[in-house]
């Protein structure tokens, strides 16, 4: 199938976040009874502390952001891509987080912002990556 053939074919929310067969997947504190919609075949879901390629990690107070980042970003090193969601405020949710808050707090981790999405009707996102310049590994002495 062609790249334009398999993308078509995803999911709204599989294209947005980034999904592809063959990812390793993480869900990070989800909501009860919350899952990814339609997600595409040959997924391989991975939990904490395995790598992997994008973690979805849900956030509802600011206070409870910062601690998490660290590890969760060193499970996507050095090429994956981190998924911060918070509730949305335009789905009637209160919540103390929003995408200045989220990306302030990516950045100060060495993390860069390259997407905002909403991931569902109840749910916003901003997805990090590694800045290209903090991806290489140390060779040691």
């Amino acid at each position: 199938m062609s790249a334009a053939g398999e993308a078509s074919s995803l999911s709204p929310q599989a294209r947005k976040l980034g999904l592809k067969p063959g990812l390793r997947v993480s869900l990070d504190e989800p909501p009860d009874e919350w899952m990814l919609d339609n997600p595409p075949p040959g997924l391989q879901p991975t939990g904490h502390p395995d790598p992997a390629d994008v973690i979805l990690a849900f956030v509802t107070r600011a206070a409870d952001l910062a601690p998490r980042i660290p590890g969760l970003a060193d499970r996507i090193f050095p090429a994956g891509a981190l998924w911060i969601a918070w509730p949305r405020k335009a789905a009637g949710h209160q919540s103390n987080l929003g995408d200045a808050v989220v990306r302030q707090t990516g950045l100060a981790f060495g993390l860069v912002d390259t997407k905002v999405a909403a991931i569902d009707t109840d749910w916003s996102g901003l997805k990090f990556v590694w800045r290209l310049e903090n991806r290489t590994l140390s060779s040691g002495p």
